[in-house]
């Protein structure tokens, strides 16, 4: 069997590297579209429809409207923006989510993939609230780092301009201070919990990468709960996952890059029982399991191909 996928913005970072993990594969055919005929709406349109799943590396109106040029039910649709991720019409494309994610994405037609930062913390903080450990009242904060591949073209160019040199100088920036980013309604909905999430992003000089960090002050839960109990919930949580894992070693310093390259997600429990604090934090690559990863992931189990399939373990 093989699937034809058409990727709508492949010219883009996200649809560059989807590119890459599918044009090796022999049960994977990519539609493709010459660079004249790519704005061509009716090029697309038949591009959109002849495929027998699309992935989707657009703005947000521009992938409603790619959604809006597919006249037939066979079609499935991977949508990379943020148009459409806490649309209960659409399958939540995180497969380790929860118990019944993959079962919803193998006979969903319409996927959203997850944005980067919500994988992360999703990852982290979703068992504890399903396990009852944390209330879905808890006001988390989340602290997290990119590299600047995350911001597109746009700002990969800035940080590798020789002639900008506030881009150049600049080793870490904070952003989103307007406490309004497009990803927190996404972590509320899916995580279950009544509050979106204090989100403190920021980038650093380098490409790729991510830390996602979810403090706990453990004394304040309405119950008592120690670093062992969350240990454990993740645990049962991602047990025989390929992508995700739950780290036992510690290790003293862990950086940016810890899985950049990779399609992984790991995670990490630092507690101390006496003082009551614990730090929940998740690595992983922006760009593999934050984005182009997910997307071919998704595209396995929905058209019926082996989950791992063009992944980077």
């Amino acid at each position: 069997m093989t699937v034809h996928v058409f990727i709508d913005g492949a010219a883009g970072t996200t649809g560059l590297e989807i590119r890459e993990r599918l044009a090796r594969r022999s049960d994977v055919a990519l539609v493709t579209l010459a660079d004249e005929r790519r704005k061509d709406p009716a090029a697309r349109a038949e591009a959109l429809n002849d495929a027998d799943a699309v992935i989707l590396c657009l703005p947000d109106d521009a992938a409603r409207e790619a959604v809006s040029l597919i006249r037939n039910d066979r079609t499935k649709v991977i949508d990379a923006s943020t148009a459409h991720r806490t649309d209960p019409a659409w399958a939540y494309g995180f497969a380790e989510l929860e118990p019944d994610s993959r079962q919803r994405l193998a006979s969903a037609t319409r996927i959203s993939n997850p944005g980067c930062y919500p994988t992360g913390f999703l990852a982290l903080v979703r068992p504890l609230v399903r396990a009852g450990l944390v209330p879905a009242s808890w006001l988390f904060s989340v602290n997290a780092t990119s590299g600047y591949s995350g911001g597109g073209k746009s700002m990969i160019a800035a940080f590798e301009d020789p002639a900008d040199s506030q881009a150049t100088d600049t080793a870490f920036r904070i952003y989103a201070l307007g406490l309004g980013h497009k990803h927190v309604p996404e972590m509320r909905v899916h995580a279950g919990l009544d509050h979106g999430p204090i989100f403190m992003p920021a980038v650093a000089r380098t490409y790729r990468g991510m830390l996602v960090e979810a403090p706990i002050h453990l004394h304040a839960l309405p119950a008592a709960v120690s670093g062992s109990a969350i240990r454990d919930a993740l645990q049962q949580a991602y047990e025989g996952s390929s992508l995700v894992h739950v780290n036992e070693a510690q290790p003293g310093l862990l950086t940016l890059e810890h899985c950049a390259g990779t399609d992984r997600l790991e995670l990490f429990l630092f507690a101390d029982e006496k003082s009551g604090q614990a730090r929940l934090v998740a690595a992983l690559d922006n760009l593999g399991k934050g984005a182009s990863g997910a997307a071919v992931q998704n595209l396995n189990i929905a058209m019926g191909l082996e989950e791992t399939a063009g992944l980077r373990l």
